[in-house]
């Protein structure tokens, strides 16, 4: 039976960014209530479409891996975010890439959908059914958010990142997964008027009604990923002491770190970048690996613990060994179409179209 190895890898995070002092200028916070809370200091706001942005972090990850594009068996995009319900995004990224002879398809698991499109993608090529396999995460979550609540517009990024999977004979890649959704507590985190459950021609006014109950979310993320890690450990044989690396999910610093307080995990064996980007939902874990990869973190044959939460209540853990390649082979010279716009000139339309639709509410 082969193993799935991963052989690129890649990421795309705009050029816009939206800090806390930007925030400030249009809600009532401050620098010190956003950071103390969630760890996010900055984060970005793209200019171009999720699909846009899965392309380039796809390039990317296509160039390390020095893959012709044509060769992709199956393309899998991990987004809640798709730019069209019909057809989905995942066509619009292969058409982008040139990957004329990929089997595509979007995966909906919100900020775990990376994790779930990277166990799919494993599966695939475990059965003999697939070579090479590209994984996406990406999403635009800042897109669906009312920027008069404070507590939530202050949370979500934009970005995306993507690997490559192709079939080997060494034990490599994926070994271990746990994946899980908690459904009856799927409304503490939702857009609940979003896609066909809203009412045709009603209160057409781009407004979402995005709940998001941050306690009861806390509580579910830590035990849901908690939950998962343990299992894929027990799975591995392996104890947390012998993981190299913990890439978890970039949601919440307080949230990370009781993960590694669970784990008992020393914060030099943690990835955490949510300072930089917020939560950039699917594209949170793929982010943080290619990160840990350019700064040298990874090492040939490490063993590397990823985690996930996010809405459904959609949840889940992988364990990698990491195998011999750590550097690219090749490097992508593309970019994304510039941009003249701050991250404040960008959001400035849903901002006043929030504020407009809350006020008429009453």
């Amino acid at each position: 039976m082969p193993y799935a190895d991963i052989t690129g890898w890649g990421k795309c995070v705009p050029p816009a960014v939206l800090t806390n002092q930007d925030l400030m200028t249009f809600l009532d916070t401050s620098d010190e209530w956003i950071s103390s809370r969630s760890g996010i200091k900055e984060r970005r706001i793209s200019h171009v479409s999720t699909a846009t942005l899965a392309a380039m972090a796809a390039k990317r990850a296509l160039a390390a891996a020095d893959l012709d594009p044509a060769d992709l068996d199956l393309v899998i995009l991990g987004t809640a975010c798709p730019d069209t319900l019909i057809p989905n995004a995942g066509s619009a990224v292969q058409d982008a890439i040139g990957a004329v002879n990929a089997a595509v398809f979007d995966l909906n698991a919100a900020c775990t959908g990376f994790v779930y499109g990277l166990s799919v993608g494993t599966a695939m090529i475990r059965s003999g059914a697939m070579k090479k396999v590209l994984v996406i995460g990406a999403d635009r979550i800042p897109y669906f958010l009312d920027y008069t609540m404070r507590d939530v517009s202050v949370l979500f990024g934009d970005g995306a990142g993507a690997v490559i999977l192709e079939a080997c004979d060494e034990e490599c890649g994926l070994i271990a997964e746990r994946l899980g959704c908690d459904g009856d507590a799927r409304d503490i985190l939702a857009a609940r008027d979003s896609g066909t459950v809203r009412e045709r021609f009603a209160g057409v006014d781009g407004f979402y009604d995005v709940n998001f109950e941050g306690q009861e979310i806390f509580k579910r993320a830590v035990r849901g990923m908690g939950e998962a890690v343990t299992s894929v450990l027990d799975k591995a044989g392996k104890s947390a002491e012998e993981i190299d690396l913990l890439i978890p999910h970039q949601a919440n610093i307080r949230i990370i770190e009781t993960l590694m307080k669970r784990l008992k995990t020393p914060e030099e064996k943690v990835v955490v970048n949510i300072q930089k980007y917020g939560n950039t939902s699917a594209a949170t874990v793929p982010i943080a690996l290619c990160e840990a990869l350019e700064e040298g973190r990874v090492k040939p044959g490490d063993t590397l613990l990823t985690a996930a939460f996010g809405a459904g209540l959609t949840w889940g853990a992988g364990l990698i060994r990491w195998g011999k390649r750590v550097t690219p082979l090749s490097e992508c010279k593309e970019d994304l179409p510039p941009s003249d716009k701050t991250a404040l000139e960008l959001l400035q339309p849903w901002i006043e179209g929030c504020q407009q639709a809350v006020a008429a509410r009453g």
